[in-house]
């Protein structure tokens, strides 16, 4: 691959890195209930942990022209997962407009990663990159899972408490 086109890449990832974690702390500042803070603080930590990682590669690309072979964590993150799909937060998340309009732009901002993740890691020719890019598209597809999973349950409350059903 083109040496640059590796860096603007890398960049690029971090940028998008660095705005998920922004957006999701801003929503843990902003929301009241401490559970809900506490989902969308898990998840801000964890696109701290991608911009390290994509830091790093960066850093190490940018002097040798080469992608690190590093041990990438384990994905399963099965505190988040628990919590999120507790009936309570769900509850909470569901009369809590903000709440819901931020798992919304979310989904939006995961779609989008895994979309540029998942096209890297295709077309990578280092072994290195095309496991790191395929690392990251993975870590954003269980977010986005959770991300769906809770807000198609919310959709299907709303339309079943406003009778939107057409049967």
């Amino acid at each position: 691959m083109d040496s640059q086109k590796a860096i603007d890449i890398l960049k690029q990832a971090i940028l998008l890195e660095k705005r998920g974690y922004a957006f999701y702390n801003k929503v843990a500042e902003q929301t009241q209930d401490p559970d809900i803070k506490n989902i969308f603080t898990i998840m801000a930590n964890e696109e701290t942990v991608h911009v390290r990682f994509l830091s790093e590669q960066f850093s190490n690309y940018d002097k040798n022209h080469e992608f690190l072979k590093v041990p990438l964590p384990d994905l399963a993150n099965e505190a988040i997962t628990n919590l999120v799909l507790t009936e309570e937060i769900k509850k909470k998340i569901a009369v809590a407009g903000f709440e819901g309009a931020a798992i919304s732009a979310a989904i939006d901002m995961e779609k989008r990663a895994i979309e540029i993740y998942s096209k890297q890691a295709e077309i990578a020719t280092d072994p290195n990159e095309k496991a790191l890019y395929a690392w990251l598209a993975d870590w954003e597809k269980s977010h986005l899972k959770i991300l769906s999973d809770l807000d198609n349950e919310l959709k299907e409350k709303i339309w079943f408490d406003n009778q939107f059903w057409p049967f």
